[in-house]
């Protein structure tokens, strides 16, 4: 017989070096449950004076950390990815609580994050710089510094937070840095146990601070003196305030901001897997809510018919609901600001001149207390309408034909975002043409993964700036000293 799995919230504290508060002079955030739209929990927020606090003391902290041996630095990560995974159970609970994302799916995301902690725990003893000689004028031998920056502030986003942290904290660390994570006060819970986790593995007190605030403890943060970087995770709103905040310190960032994603099916491709992949990837995974989702299909006219016919047929099954049954693949949008912008967009797109195919409207009977849509399929997308060029952010996609390949590509790269672009074919020459061709971060082909860690993952456009993953994620966080010996 299954165990009953607890809804109850867990208490949240904020975390300045070894002392946990349960309160905060940002004052208290109700945190709702988006399925029932009710407040479950109290959330001490953070303001500016403990965001003070935890910055002078990540400071403090910077010296004995970056001086801590690298073997040293990975052991205490990879205890930290072993922690993540004796804790999958609850992680997953806690995902759940933060903000309706279904069991399963949360679930997922914690082997992945340990495996994200694990890859960048090898990083902290393989940085080295570079060797340089000339024998000109007397000679002279060269040599840089890989070297951390002192206090990273980290501002993570809501819809997957245990992956926006391993996606920033474990690169960070080992490459010597301390930090200062401010988690959304949407998604509270996954941050509170991951703080437990570090003092668990053994980090000294100081190195990782975690505050949960609202976005006026986010601009403390950026403004802070004595934070070196700023890496942030979310929208291009927020990213330009942070970017006008660091231009007046003339302070480094990362920005990992949204998309809207072109994913391009040519007749040659499997179109089961492609239907499927491009179904569920969109309006099913996350409530559509991802930033990398392939939002916009972009379909041969010869098959047109048959996939719109084919995604709309999956999506009307994608199983929306509960988000603790562990049949439930698609849970409630975030909240009701998110629930109302994403029915606007629908309704303009109807007036827009798109066809709606499936969904387009909130879920009623049992489930109507929550935020919660169905998935919305629309089909003769004009690609310069607003369904085409904006991040919904929610479980709609966008379906538009093209009659050749220069036309996928003119209409995929038509867009003020570059995060991430797919491709389904089993043309081999027209994948790696579109690879170059395509104007995004990254090219996803035939149903790559998103978010594996040895591959950078980052935007252009508005889609952000700097990397995440691989040896550029650790690149983000040591900057390059040169000496040159006489």
């Amino acid at each position: 017989m299954t165990t009953p799995i607890d809804h109850t919230p867990p208490p949240v504290t904020l975390r300045i070096g070894a002392e946990k508060r349960a309160t905060g002079s940002g004052g208290v955030y109700g945190h709702i449950n988006p399925s029932t739209g009710q407040v479950d929990a109290q959330i001490p927020l953070a303001g500016a004076a403990e965001v003070d606090e935890a910055v002078q003391t990540a400071h403090a902290a910077f010296d004995g950390w970056r001086t801590t041996p690298p073997a040293e630095r990975r052991r205490l990560l990879m205890r930290l990815a072993d922690l993540i995974d004796e804790n999958a159970a609850e992680f997953a609970r806690r995902g759940t609580l933060d903000n309706g994302t279904p069991i399963s799916v949360a679930g997922g995301f914690v082997p992945l994050s340990s495996e994200w902690t694990r890859y960048y725990a090898g990083w902290a003893d393989k940085t080295a710089g570079e060797l340089t000689s000339s024998y000109s004028n007397g000679g002279e031998v060269g040599y840089t510094l890989p070297q951390p920056y002192g206090v990273i502030g980290i501002i993570i986003t809501w819809n997957g937070p245990l992956i926006s942290l391993a996606m920033k904290v474990p690169a960070a660390l080992a490459a010597g840095n301390s930090v200062v994570i401010k988690p959304s006060e949407l998604t509270p819970f996954s941050g509170e146990l991951f703080a437990d986790l570090v003092e668990q593995a053994g980090f000294p007190a100081g190195v990782v601070n975690i505050l949960p605030g609202d976005p006026g403890a986010g601009a403390a943060l950026v403004e802070h003196p004595l934070v070196q970087k700023v890496t942030f995770t979310g929208g291009p709103a927020t990213a330009r305030k942070i970017l006008h905040a660091c231009a007046e310190q003339m302070k480094p960032v990362v920005l990992e901001l949204g998309g809207k994603s072109a994913n391009l099916i040519f007749e040659d491709a499997d179109l089961t897997a492609a239907c499927t992949l491009g179904a569920f990837m969109s309006v099913g995974t996350l409530s559509g809510q991802g930033c990398a989702l392939p939002t916009r299909m972009l379909v041969a006219r010869p098959i047109y018919d048959q996939v719109v016919a084919t995604v709309a047929e999956i999506a009307k099954n994608i199983p929306i609901g509960d988000p603790f049954l562990p049949t439930t693949v698609s849970g409630p949008v975030v909240n009701q600001a998110a629930l109302d912008r994403i029915l606007g967009m629908i309704e303009q797109a109807k007036l827009d001149g798109a066809r709606l195919v499936t969904g387009g409207a909130r879920l009623e009977g049992a489930l109507a207390d929550g935020y919660f849509l169905e998935a919305t399929v629309f089909a003769d997308v004009d690609p310069h309408s607003e369904l085409a060029q904006t991040e919904v952010f929610g479980p709609v996609l966008a379906i538009t034909p093209f009659d050749s390949e220069d036309e996928a590509i003119a209409i995929a790269n038509d867009t003020k975002y570059g995060l991430s672009a797919y491709v389904q074919t089993n043309d081999l020459k027209r994948a790696h043409r579109l690879a170059e061709e395509l104007q995004a971060g990254e090219v996803l082909i035939n149903g790559a993964a998103n978010l594996a860690v040895h591959r950078p993952f980052g935007g252009i456009g508005i889609s952000g700036v700097g990397k995440e993953g691989g040896r550029a994620g650790i690149e983000e966080f040591l900057r390059t000293k040169a000496v040159g010996i006489a």
